[in-house]
């Protein structure tokens, strides 16, 4: 059995923030920020939460798959940004959306959570354990930003995407993943230190810190290195592909892995213009974007590829 995706869904945040609006708070400005990275736009977040962008999220990609949340055996939500750090957010979609008879849990994989959200179902499905699953990639990243630094701030936005698996006999046809931990620290946010009798840190905040040049050169090798592996898996070439959906971290990384691969920028759909980079949430936010637009058609051949903090990555290659 192979894994399938039979709906899809997605949630962004109602603000609308635009480069405009954050030259006022800061020293930047629309052309410096979009000539760089592509972004015009993102949605942030005032009354919404990781969770509640999850459910809706959840909600929609179930009445696009018309799977009823009963059905559902498993949830997975790849989030570095969940509003508890228990219960997970799978487990707050679970109780939202009455999917009581479903195993719910996070994976933390940073801009890959998706991905790795994704395989981790497939691996259920051939292991015969589960046959329907949610999976998600969801974002709150502007409550770890500083929004003093403009080198990474102005990069980031909130929402959530959602897919529904089911296990049938085309979908998934390969998969790649991998880590590595030695370069980790060029893109992290530590964790809330401690604070107990022994040691006090009660107003320490933590932000996001990126090297933004290492994170680059990591992507435009390893990124074009996993979508061909995958594609030599599946016996496919990179014609064979009618689009690849990539996690929307920056436009020139996505023009480098275009470039890389020889194959035409048209075929890279982009969402990063108005949403800015969603980490986890972007793969499947992408995803439903086009799926709504009708761009995909069956027995079309797509590649899905995340990459980012961890260092992390994960490609696939999906038979619509």
């Amino acid at each position: 059995m192979r894994t399938r995706i039979i709906g899809t869904g997605s949630c962004l945040p109602e603000t609308v923030v635009t480069n405009d609006d954050l030259s006022k708070i800061m020293d930047t400005s629309d052309e410096w920020i979009s000539s760089r990275t592509g972004i015009r736009e993102r949605r942030l977040v005032k009354d919404e939460t990781t969770a509640s962008m999850s459910i809706e999220a959840a909600r929609r990609a179930l009445e696009d798959a018309k799977v009823s949340a009963q059905d559902i055996d498993l949830i997975i939500v790849g989030t570095i940004t969940g509003d508890y750090v228990t219960p997970s957010t799978a487990c707050e979609v679970q109780a939202a959306i009455g999917a009581d008879k479903a195993v719910a849990f996070d994976v933390n994989a940073a801009c890959s959570g998706f991905m790795f959200a994704l395989h981790t179902a497939d691996a259920y499905f051939k292991a015969g354990i589960y046959k329907t699953a949610l999976v998600l990639g969801a974002e709150t990243l502007s409550k770890i930003m500083d929004w003093n630094d403009r080198s990474t701030c102005v990069l980031f936005g909130d929402g959530a995407g959602a897919a529904v698996l089911r296990a049938e006999e085309t979908g998934i046809l390969a998969y790649d993943q991998g880590s590595d931990g030695a370069k980790g620290m060029v893109l992290a946010c530590k964790n809330r230190l401690n604070n107990n009798p022994l040691v006090q840190n009660p107003k320490d905040l933590q932000y996001t810190y990126m090297d933004g040049q290492e994170v680059y050169k990591f992507a435009v090798t390893t990124v074009p290195a996993s979508i061909n592996k995958v594609l030599n898996e599946a016996g496919l070439s990179v014609e064979d592909i009618d689009y690849f959906a990539l996690h929307q971290a920056n436009i020139r990384i996505i023009q480098s892995v275009a470039k890389r691969l020889k194959v035409s920028e048209d075929k890279f759909p982009i969402s990063l213009d108005h949403c800015g980079n969603i980490s986890a949430g972007s793969v499947p936010i992408l995803l439903d974007e086009i799926n709504k637009k009708g761009m995909l058609k069956p027995g079309m051949k797509i590649v899905l590829s995340g990459f980012g903090a961890g260092l992390t990555w994960g490609s696939a290659v999906i038979e619509w």
